[in-house]
């Protein structure tokens, strides 16, 4: 599939249909930005923690932006990869955003972002469709509104 094509699918797929009408249209779209954030983990900077994680913003035009976590000796002038592909947008004047998809190494359950993410993600598009994946591309569905709301999901990112 041609960066077009997937472009093409993930922003016509990924619409405010309901999900029951919309999932047999949407799983080839969602899939490509889980796959982007799965490959952006491989860029990974983190030396500290060897927690490696990917994420795969999705703008409304189609413009997929991606990030990894990258570490720092100190510890809190990292960046985690949510907020790296976030960043990558807004300096290229994206304000708002319709899907991001986080990937990491974790196996057992599907990563989570810190809270600074969760409130970075909702600053720039609370409303956006969300998706937290495991290596082998299963993944959980979510609102980062409601997400962030959530103050009993327990967070797993290693935020650096």
């Amino acid at each position: 599939m041609s960066t077009w094509q997937l472009r093409a699918e993930l922003v016509n797929s990924l619409s405010p249909e309901p999900r029951s009408q919309r999932l047999h249209r949407t799983q080839e779209g969602v899939m490509g930005l889980i796959r982007m954030s799965l490959d952006a983990k491989e860029f990974a900077y983190c030396p500290y923690s060897k927690f490696r994680v990917g994420a795969a913003v999705l703008a409304h035009d189609g413009r997929v932006f991606t990030g990894c976590n990258v570490e720092n000796a100190c510890y809190n002038l990292g960046i985690c990869a949510e907020r790296n592909a976030i960043s990558k947008a807004v300096s290229e004047g994206y304000r708002d955003f319709k899907a991001i998809a986080i990937a990491s190494d974790l196996s057992d359950q599907f990563i989570s972002p810190c809270g600074g993410c969760r409130q970075f993600m909702r600053e720039f598009g609370a409303s956006c469709n969300m998706y937290l994946s495991k290596p082998d591309r299963s993944y959980v569905e979510m609102r980062v509104y409601i997400y962030l709301n959530d103050i009993y999901v327990l967070c797993v990112c290693v935020c650096v």
